[in-house]
């Protein structure tokens, strides 16, 4: 593992390093200053709990497409999904994420938008094997998926075990970019250590990955601003962060965003967006997660 820890140092360097930017951007990733995951992390280091951020468009249709409109729960029907698709079209969510077993249904349901269809393999422990990921992978984009959320080997990652995570998410990948489907490896920060999440982000850059996102929403904790900034500083610009488990509602959106998620993964996308139109939205508890 020395000489891997030192490929991750080179990378970390090489993105220390970034080139001149826009006076406006951040020098270390590129971004607008006030969304440096930089100075995002110093200030929750000096106690805050809490972040604010101004949407690029300054506008509720900027907030629904960061959001992928969630619903894993195990008991979720056939109804409930239909419920689901309507409200990511009327709301133009980025897409619907579900089981794949209502991947078919709620690519009929959304036909005709432009609302994608997201779905999970190896969901939620990452423990089946590689060919069976590419198996899921391959039957999901079939069914009509457009985004794949799979899950990383978590045990193989804290044995060790570089090739098999490597050839876990690979797999995954491929068949995604054979089919010009998106791919999204979900590394469960809540299990890892930071030279863990690192280790699982370059990995995952390295197998072309489009995105490295947080959480299940099925582990022992979700997605915060600190593992966000840390996902994105070893990404790049290059792909996209997804923060999920936990999100719901605007505060906890603008706090990832701020940190440097692209994406977020919730199961209370309407209460999230009518709270930045300035609506009071339903008090109730969100499914999903």
């Amino acid at each position: 593992m020395t000489d891997y820890r030192r490929v991750i140092e080179l990378i970390l360097e090489e993105l220390g390093r970034a080139g001149a930017v826009a006076p406006s951007r951040c020098s270390c990733h590129g971004f607008t200053s006030e969304c440096c995951p930089d100075r995002v992390q110093h200030v929750l280091d000096a106690g805050a709990t809490r972040l604010g951020l101004h949407a690029a468009d300054g506008g509720a249709s900027g907030v629904s497409g960061y959001i992928d409109h969630t619903l894993l729960k195990p008991d979720a029907t056939a109804k409930e999904i239909e419920q689901l698709c309507r409200e990511a079209a009327e709301w133009k969510f980025a897409t619907v994420c579900i089981n794949p077993t209502w991947v078919a249904l709620a690519a009929r349901q959304l036909r005709g938008t432009p609302v994608g269809v997201c779905t999970v393999v190896g969901f939620p422990l990452g423990a089946t094997t590689p060919d069976v990921k590419q198996f899921e992978t391959r039957r999901a984009i079939f069914d009509g998926a457009s985004e794949i959320d799979m899950v990383i080997n978590v045990g193989a990652l804290k044995s060790g075990d570089v090739r098999l995570v490597t050839e876990d998410i690979r797999g995954v990948v491929s068949a995604c970019h054979a089919a010009g489907a998106g791919s999204k490896v979900i590394i469960e920060t809540a299990l890892l250590t930071d030279e863990e999440k690192i280790t699982a982000c370059t990995l995952s850059k390295a197998a072309g990955a489009d995105f490295v996102k947080t959480s299940t929403g099925f582990g022992p904790g979700g997605a915060t601003a600190a593992d966000v900034a840390l996902m994105r500083r070893v990404v790049g610009e290059e792909m996209g962060v997804k923060a999920s488990g936990g999100v719901r509602d605007l505060e906890q959106l603008k706090a990832m965003v701020a940190a440097g998620a692209t994406r977020i993964g919730a199961s209370a996308g309407v209460r999230i967006v009518k709270e930045s139109k300035g609506e009071t939205p339903a008090t109730g508890k969100a499914s999903g997660y």
